[in-house]
């Protein structure tokens, strides 16, 4: 097959839904399929005229025969009119419309024909498939194809008597690290500290939670570590003793899939799929905002090393059963078949 990818620019951005992309298409070109990336610019997920703009040039841009996959982010960029969109694939890692920051009945009423339009919508999770339907897709033209992990050693931890904490996710309010940090801030008679790998993709929001790190004494015990990859983020994995994030919602829960994978305890609030990533046993859970909650879960955790071996065993075993990365090329290509392409 021919694809075209169409997704706000750059690919190379740091987060769970562009590394999904990435990986996806790394995948479909070793099956041979022939990959082409149409970057989209302006603003996403609130599109504004340049957004829209683009979005159009991206559509008129296609080759004849090539099926175009449109990443969920960039989809209110499009004009639900357009006859291209009848043979196109939304990728969806979530609706735009649980996004913080934007109107949510602005983005519904934005997603709600585009879903309806498109020849085939893929979720990365069952849940966010499950939701579509109730945002206008046909649930007979709804697939699911979920992340993959990649093998990987166990994580030894920190092997200190400090309780070193992993936080792994974009800055953005989305994610919860104000959640994470009052929780932590309840927290300072125990040992610990957390450690943040993400990038600052809203420097407001950065300069708030450092303000809310200075507010709660924290100084000293949390560091921002910035948008980490490869043998960093691995480095900082591997000497994690628990992995914890307050997320409001997660269309999948890629960094919770990776954490399992190396075998770390996880906390974690429940914000959309990442309950159902999480293997039993493996993680304490807290509702989304729930700071107290989780700083009940976490004092447990953080206090009795027994415990987190437990759940280090836990999560390990849940880990080794996640998806892999080489079949999931394999899945979104059927996928595509079933929108009459290939």
């Amino acid at each position: 097959m021919r694809i075209a990818l169409l997704v706000p620019g750059p690919l190379s951005a740091t987060s769970g839904g562009y590394i999904y992309d990435r990986r996806l298409l790394e995948g479909l070109r070793m099956l041979g399929h022939e990959i082409r990336v149409l970057e989209l610019e302006g603003r996403f997920p609130a599109p504004d005229d340049t957004a829209r703009r683009s979005a159009a040039e991206a559509l008129a841009a296609l080759e004849p025969g090539e099926a175009a996959v449109i990443d969920g982010l960039g989809l209110p960029g499009f004009d639900p009119a357009a006859p291209a969109l009848r043979r196109a694939v939304g990728l969806i890692h979530h609706p735009t419309s649980l996004e913080p920051g934007v109107d949510k009945a602005v983005q519904e009423r934005l997603e709600r024909p585009l879903f309806a339009a498109l020849a085939r919508l893929v979720a990365t999770s069952p849940l966010t498939a499950r939701g579509l339907p109730a945002l206008g897709a046909d649930p007979d033209r709804v697939g699911v194809v979920e992340p993959g992990t990649d093998p990987a050693a166990r994580a030894p931890g920190s092997g200190g008597e400090r309780a070193r904490i992993l936080a792994v996710g974009s800055i953005i309010p989305r994610k919860g690290h104000d959640v994470l940090l009052r929780a932590l801030g309840r927290l300072c008679d125990l040992d610990w500290e957390l450690r943040i790998a993400g990038p600052e993709s809203d420097p407001v929001h950065a300069r708030t939670l450092r303000a809310l790190v200075e507010e709660l004494g924290l100084e000293g015990r949390v560091s921002f570590l910035g948008a980490l990859g490869g043998d960093s983020l691995e480095a900082e994995y591997q000497s994690a003793d628990i992995f914890a994030l307050a997320t409001h919602h997660e269309g999948y829960g890629m960094a919770a899939a990776e954490a399992q994978a190396r075998g770390l305890p996880l906390a974690i609030c429940t914000g959309g799929a990442i309950a159902e990533v999480v293997g039993p046993g493996a993680a304490i859970v807290a509702p989304p905002g729930n700071h107290d909650s989780l700083s009940r879960g976490l004092r447990r955790v953080i206090m009795d090393p027994d415990l987190r071996t437990q759940m280090g065993h836990a999560s390990w075993r849940a880990g080794q059963r996640l998806p892999r990365w080489e079949d999931r090329a394999a899945l979104f290509a059927e996928e595509l078949r079933k929108a009459g392409h290939g």
